[in-house]
């Protein structure tokens, strides 16, 4: 049997203590730390080597060797998306968008999808909130209903990498990633510990498989994305919607 821990995390900014605090001293929110029991890792795991986009195993370089690429980057179908994303999608890229519940999340996503199916990219749209027949009604109002995208009604993530790992799609949506579930891990599902290893996963299917992939990312009643410091801290480039316009919060990490 595995030896588990108990830890305390802050779920506004994911500071971990050795016991209980009704205020936490790192960002001060009250009421905001939770008890998370962490499992000692059974045997650890090689991760694979990063590729870059033409097949090669990337390895330390010397800097007067490297080569400057054009940074190569895909309209989106939408004008105002394509702007706060510095001109368009970065392929590899891991992208947030945020905004408070029924704001457009969701029906951004299906609209961009649907665009970029139809052009002829491989699309993975991965719902842990709507089944594939509420999509597919949706997707029929917004009139991208036959673009060819695929849906996959999924919340556990070794399911989700597999799928992708046999799909090889160039883009993927996850919505949302507070209901991705990662089976190994003993926390709640959209716990700060289940988002930092359901962002961590995502970051390297991105990165390794040169996939764009967006989450979709919760608010809080303050108006913050839910556990915004882990995902800040891990460097996601992130919109915000708004009643009148999509705002850039973040854009680093492209």
């Amino acid at each position: 049997m595995a030896k588990t821990t108990t830890r305390y995390v802050c779920s506004n900014c994911g500071r971990s203590f050795a016991s209980y605090l009704g205020r936490c001293p790192n960002c001060g929110a009250w009421n905001t730390i939770e008890e998370e029991v962490v499992a000692a890792p059974a045997a650890a795991k090689q991760a694979a080597p990063r590729h870059t986009s033409d097949g090669h195993q990337i390895r330390p370089q010397r800097l007067d060797q490297v080569e400057i690429q054009k940074e190569t980057r895909i309209g989106s179908g939408l004008g105002e998306l394509n702007r706060v994303l510095g001109g368009g999608i970065v392929p590899g890229s891991l992208i947030l968008i945020g905004g408070d519940p029924g704001i457009g999340k969701s029906t951004l996503l299906l609209q961009v999808s649907g665009t970029l199916a139809h052009e002829g990219s491989k699309v993975l749209y991965v719902s842990g909130e709507e089944s594939a027949s509420q999509i597919k009604m949706r997707a029929g109002r917004l009139g991208v209903g036959k673009s060819g995208m695929y849906l996959y009604p999924e919340t556990d993530m070794p399911s989700i990498t597999q799928a992708i790992d046999d799909m090889h799609p160039d883009y993927v949506v996850i919505d949302s990633v507070q209901t991705m579930n990662v089976p190994e891990m003993s926390s709640a599902v959209g716990s700060v510990a289940q988002i930092r290893e359901v962002t961590a996963e995502l970051m390297r299917i991105a990165k390794s498989n040169t996939i764009t992939i967006f989450i979709v990312g919760h608010v809080t009643k303050e108006g913050a994305i839910a556990g915004p410091k882990i995902l800040e801290h891990m460097w996601i480039p992130c919109c915000i919607l708004k009643a009148t316009c999509i705002t850039r919060i973040a854009c680093c990490g492209q």
